[in-house]
């Protein structure tokens, strides 16, 4: 019995220790966490609009304050809490919403909004309430204004960070003539007010600048009847939608054109429905392909621990976790989503390293306040020094608070972006994934085959000189005859060839752009085989002629014979020269056509070149450099054929003279034509042509203003059918207000006018407020039946219409 009494006797007592255990602990849970004190970010992240990189940024940040928030090296004291709202990338929203985080419970230690309308709101507001902006996603140039945002840091590089790739691109490429579209807002505005400097510098003119609001469609339109080859285009990615279904409709897109765009677009953007537009996606698909990207690297390309102890490989599958499986391309901000990882390690390593800098002024964290300069300065001090590694890349921000990185060039091919190349901005460095030849067919734009026809057509000339200089001393009689047939055929389709494929160019240009301004539109049609046609037929032209000459009358030796001459010695013998000519029964009737053929076309290639040398084209962008080879050309045959027909019987001389004038206008045809490119090849490693070294006279310099000229004309043509319209429209208003005007008056007599002669009582005026009920002032201003209001015996007369009513009739 005592041993049951001592068994329950422990027993009580277990169950007291355990029951004052469970206590202790109950008690201690709380004050453990108490022990953990809050700061609060107070961050905006756009859902939805114009740019909805909150969709995957929101997750990342959130993982990034779980991994901080478990670190017991960096703020164990502290445990970091986002307050998040949906932006929608609105101003006018965020507006409302940082009035909330402002002054509802509790106090934001920082604020994190994304894309760059919103921050330019947020910042400039901030340093009111002595606050911190750290953004993820904004790249407005307007940012990185000190004065105007002093408490400004952002993860997302400035978007000027673009301009220096575009330009260097543009240099590579030799083009020196672009045109830009932008969305009216600041971040574009100041973006492309930077690349307009930098394109400047680098001697390259923006011949058109358009911009837009919410439609593109007249934008879009004027890139088309301006000539638009070479094209940046800024705007957000719904915008983005809408500017390339008018580029389809349009048809601005092809191998012709190259745009440049935003990297930070979703993948498949083009893809995605919008009721805004009305194109498949089949035809966004087609408009948009080729165009090329640049884009800040926002994931780093090598597998290193950064200060999250995460690869960024690790991190993307991490994320992917989170996403729940939704696809990358339909998720906003994938692309940005390290960026906001980054911000918020970012964020945590400086007020980590802040603690003990407020500990020693006897200052701590959860201390901030909207009116506390203190610890803002410290916060400001230990970001404005962060450098670390990050799932971005490496993290460090220069004066203005922005993020230093490189930038990344991608092409969409066959509907899918590809990495071209990388470009570092601070060094200068251009590196490339391998050959650049995919880029907008720029070579085609000086026509190569035309040039290639012009140097063969230059070997075939300077072949002929050798037959020229044969006679019989080097060759039987009987060979004779074909000697003139190698002579007459080389120099013939050497002509054909070299001239020819010059003239065909000349021929063009001056074809395509000297059209009336209804048949302008047909030069967007100008196809390479074209070109190889009208050489055909000038080549086929001079074979059928020699076929016919060599058929009917072909060349033959004759000899010519001179007056015998005596020896200088005394030999008894007179010596009788001869010459050996190539000729045929009726050699003048086919000189005389030759000559005349050739020659008309001669003239004809001079005048061309006249008439073209002010005109500025891509689509064959050396016709300047051929309209000098044709003068040289031209000049030197109009005065070879006649010398040489004169020098007929001095063999020397005439020998002499020709063959210089062929080596003369060969060698002056292929240096001005192929010595630049060469000299572009070997210094820069370019083949471009189109703004010769050598043809940067005067008239160069101002090539497009005939051009520009007759676009201002045309422009101003549409204007006045459209100032027509309105005037026409403004008559017909007039007749109709006329008409009502005279049905007013014939109505007026059927209006009593027994009061027209005397005036209403004083006792019996009606006060303001009367409305009789047969008053109607329910109605609105415009009124369906102005006639009503002289009907009847209580509508109103002209003289019997009280104050109060005026207003009525005169809304």
């Amino acid at each position: 019995m005592a041993s049951t009494e001592r068994i329950r006797t422990v027993g009580r007592v277990w169950r007291s220790v355990a029951l004052l255990y469970a206590l202790l602990i109950f008690v201690s849970w709380p004050c453990a966490v108490a022990g953990k004190k809050k700061l609060y970010i107070g961050a905006l992240f756009p859902m939805s609009g114009g740019w909805p990189g909150g969709q995957a940024c929101l997750p990342a940040a959130q993982m990034a304050l779980d991994l901080v928030n478990n670190r017991t090296d960096i703020l164990p004291d502290y445990e970091l809490e986002l307050i998040h709202y949906d932006s929608m990338c609105d101003p006018g929203e965020a507006t409302k919403l940082l009035y909330d985080l402002l002054y509802t419970e509790p106090i934001k230690i920082v604020l994190m909004p994304g894309c760059s309308s919103v921050s330019t709101l947020v910042a400039e507001a901030a340093r009111m309430w002595n606050l911190i902006v750290f953004s993820y996603g904004s790249s407005s140039p307007a940012l990185s204004n000190r004065q105007r945002f002093p408490t400004f840091f952002r993860t997302h590089p400035s978007a000027t960070l673009h301009n220096p790739t575009r330009v260097r691109l543009f240099q590579k490429w030799g083009w020196t003539k672009i045109a830009t579209i932008q969305q009216t807002t600041e971040v574009f505005t100041s973006t492309l007010d930077d690349l307009e400097e930098r394109v400047k510098e680098a001697g390259i003119e923006i011949s058109v600048r358009q911009s837009f609001l919410t439609d593109p469609a007249v934008a879009v339109k004027n890139l088309k009847r301006q000539d638009a080859r070479i094209i940046v285009g800024l705007f957000y990615e719904t915008e983005a939608r809408k500017v390339f279904c008018e580029v389809f409709k349009e048809k601005l897109y092809g191998k012709k054109y190259v745009w440049f765009l935003i990297g930070w677009y979703a993948d498949n953007w083009f893809k995605i429905k919008d009721p805004a537009i009305n194109c498949t996606v089949e035809n966004m698909t087609e408009a948009v392909e080729g165009h090329v990207t640049t884009e800040i690297v926002m994931l780093n390309p090598e597998t290193v621990r950064g200060a999250s102890n995460l690869t960024s490989q690790e991190f993307l599958a991490q994320l992917m976790s989170r996403l729940g499986g939704k696809n990358p391309e339909e998720t906003g901000g994938f692309q940005e989503a390290p960026l906001a990882y980054d911000a918020v390690w970012a964020l945590a390593l400086a007020l980590n390293r802040t603690v003990a800098p407020l500990r020693a002024k006897g200052w701590a964290l959860e201390d901030f306040n909207y009116n506390n300069k203190e610890i803002t300065a410290e916060i400001y001090r230990a970001l404005n020094t962060s450098s670390f590694e990050g799932v971005s890349g490496h993290v460090v921000f220069d004066a203005q608070g922005s993020r230093m990185a490189w930038t990344l060039i991608e092409q969409l091919q066959g509907g899918s972006y590809k990495k071209i190349g990388y470009y570092d901005s601070t060094k200068g460095n251009l590196s490339w994934y391998g050959n650049d030849k995919w880029i907008g067919k720029k070579n085609q734009n000086s026509q190569p085959y035309l040039n290639n026809m012009t140097a063969v057509g230059c070997v075939l000339a300077l072949a002929a000189v050798f037959p020229l200089g044969i006679d019989g001393l080097h060759i039987q009689r009987s060979q004779f005859p074909v000697v003139c047939q190698f002579r007459l055929w080389l120099l013939g389709l050497g002509f054909s060839l070299a001239y020819g494929s010059m003239f065909t160019k000349i021929w063009w240009v001056h074809t395509v752009f000297t059209k009336k301004d209804e048949k302008k539109e047909k030069r967007k049609h100008l196809e390479p085989w074209k070109l190889y046609a009208t050489v055909a037929v000038l080549l086929a032209i001079d074979v059928l002629s020699l076929l016919i000459w060599q058929i009917m009358d072909p060349l033959h030796i004759t000899v010519e014979k001179f007056t015998k001459e005596a020896p200088k010695e005394d030999l008894d013998v007179l010596i009788q020269p001869l010459l050996e000519h190539c000729s045929s029964e009726k050699m003048n009737t086919w000189l005389g056509v030759v000559y005349g053929y050739k020659g008309l076309l001669l003239l004809l290639g001079i005048f061309l070149a006249y008439e073209t040398k002010s005109i500025s084209t891509e689509k064959i962008n050396d016709h300047r450099a051929v309209g000098m080879a044709i003068y040289n050309v031209a000049v030197l045959c109009m005065i070879t054929a006649p010398v040489t027909m004169i020098l007929s019987s001095q063999q020397d001389a005439s020998f002499a003279f020709a063959s210089l004038a062929i080596i003369f206008s060969v060698y002056i045809t292929l240096v001005v034509l192929f010595v630049p490119k060469i000299r572009r090849l070997i210094t820069r490693g370019e083949w471009q042509s189109e703004q010769q070294d050598t043809l940067k006279t005067g008239s160069s310099t101002n090539n497009n203003d005939e051009e520009k000229s007759r676009q201002l004309e045309r422009e101003n043509r549409e204007l006045q059918k459209i100032i027509q319209e309105k005037e026409e429209r403004v008559t017909e208003l007039r007749n109709q207000l006329a008409q009502r005007q005279a049905l007013r008056s014939r109505r007026r007599p059927s209006v009593p006018n027994q009061n027209q002669n005397h005036s209403v009582p004083s006792s019996h005026a009606e006060p303001p407020s009367y409305s009789p009920a047969t008053d109607k002032q329910s109605l609105p201003p415009s009124f369906s039946n102005s006639s009503d209001l002289y009907q009847g015996e209580g509508k109103l007369s002209r003289n019997n219409c009280h104050n109060s009513r005026l207003p009525l009739l005169y809304k």
